[in-house]
């Protein structure tokens, strides 16, 4: 069962996940244990984030030795908030690039941009990212900056 701590509900939590087009901060350990960061599209479906990369990305090396993670969705943009937790990642192919496509077009809006063509190049295999979430922390900032200043 996911546990839900911070001044959000769950239903907010899912609100602020599906409406967000920020990327999501993934944290994994390396095989020597130290920490591994990277920034990905991530769209949440069902309770779970689900996210792309190309096969031959580094982390999914990181993933298959210890699918632990932690991630962070939040605003860059005042006032302050997001989404923080943990979770389990498993790996499996993006069959016909579909979660790509589907990131593409949250994303980007369409795949007519020349980005969108080279990620999804025929040549290029993508692997699906799902993260089952066990903990959600929400924060918020919203009142303690509604004074503050946005230029």
């Amino acid at each position: 069962m996911v546990e839900f701590r911070g001044p959000w509900t769950g239903d907010d939590v899912e609100t602020f996940l599906q409406d967000a087009k920020i990327p999501v901060r993934l944290a994994t350990r390396k095989p020597d244990g130290s920490l591994w960061i990277v920034a990905l599209w991530y769209r949440y479906r069902d309770g779970y984030l689900e996210c792309a990369t190309e096969a031959n990305a580094h982390l999914l090396q990181f993933l298959r030795s210890n699918s632990g993670v932690g991630f962070d969705v939040s605003t860059n943009e005042i006032p302050y908030r997001g989404v923080r937790g943990t979770g389990t990642a498993t790996l499996t192919a993006d069959e016909d690039s579909a979660v790509l496509r589907a990131l593409i077009e949250r994303y980007l809006g369409g795949t007519d941009s020349a980005l969108a063509q080279q990620l999804l190049d025929d040549d290029r295999e993508e692997v699906r990212i799902l993260i089952e979430p066990d903990q959600f922390y929400s924060w918020d900032f919203s009142e303690r900056m509604r004074d503050v200043s946005r230029s």
